[in-house]
């Protein structure tokens, strides 16, 4: 980015340089809007860049699940002799692996979240805090 040098001559009244002030605020806030927007382009960009391997990872996970349970449904239906037991078998242990996932999951919602009750916490003493000021 160029600077731009400006000599300021003794003669110079006030109003004029009030003038060249606005000026350089107008440009400056002109420029800051547009690095913003840029900025903003840039964000959604690669946001939406990593949503498309999301989903892809996504899609990739759901064929080597499936394609694990038909590997493991014929590999316990082979060893037993009878292939629907395979079969109740895996969904017997992806149930069960289901239902560990799920409580782990909400025992995380259980947890209390601390951040919240010290934010309330502390705006209540700042808010005391002010009016205590305020008497004084």
């Amino acid at each position: 980015m160029a600077t731009r040098v400006s000599h300021i001559e003794p003669d110079t009244k006030i109003t004029d340089l009030v003038g060249r002030l606005t000026d350089d605020m107008r440009r400056l806030v002109s420029s800051e809007v547009q690095l913003a927007k840029l900025e903003i382009k840039e964000s959604i960009h690669s946001g939406s860049r990593g949503v498309l391997w999301l989903a892809l990872a996504f899609g990739v996970g759901i064929v080597a699940m499936v394609a694990a349970t038909i590997f493991v449904t014929a590999l316990i239906g082979r060893l037993t002799g009878n292939l629907w037991v395979g079969a109740l078998a895996t969904g017997a242990l992806e149930l069960g692996v289901g239902a560990w996932l799920v409580t782990r999951g909400g025992h995380s919602f259980t947890r209390p979240s601390y951040t919240l009750d010290e934010s309330r916490e502390e705006l209540r003493n700042t808010g005391a805090w002010i009016a205590k000021q305020r008497r004084s």
